[in-house]
């Protein structure tokens, strides 16, 4: 039976074979390396020219996400959940006014207004939050 996994017996035979002096062959090891120069990052950097294996962002037109607005939030028992009817009333934890939030994957990502254009509620995006803040948010 062919298999690809090895024994015990041969994974101790190969690190047998590396094994010499350990702390010279690692003051070997370190010693040959270089040290690399990083680009420094941006994050509100353009993105590197289109080129051969650069990734276009056009291949991400296609990619569905989910996008909810979120009025408020609130706590309630369940023994008070159980009591709504239709008409009930719920109270929220944000102010009438207040901007609403933008979340695309349950992840916060913006703010925004609301807005009643020829009879449907919209949203005007009044600030997308920058990659500190959303990190920020997650905590």
């Amino acid at each position: 039976m062919a298999t690809d996994e090895m024994t015990q017996e041969e994974i101790d035979a190969l690190l047998k074979q590396g094994v010499g002096d350990g702390n010279a062959d690692m003051e070997a090891i370190l010693g040959a390396a270089k040290p690399v120069e990083m680009p420094a990052f941006s994050p509100n950097a353009a993105p590197p020219p289109a080129g051969d294996g650069a990734l276009k962002i056009e291949m991400l037109y296609d990619v569905e996400m989910e996008v909810k607005v979120e009025l408020g939030r609130t706590h309630m028992l369940v023994e008070d959940i159980l009591r709504l009817r239709e008409g009930s009333v719920i109270q929220l934890e944000k102010d009438a006014g207040a901007p609403v939030s933008i979340l695309i994957n349950d992840r916060l990502v913006a703010f925004g207004e609301v807005l009643v254009l020829n009879d449907f509620f919209c949203v005007r995006v009044t600030e997308i939050l920058s990659d500190a803040d959303r990190a920020i948010q997650r905590q």
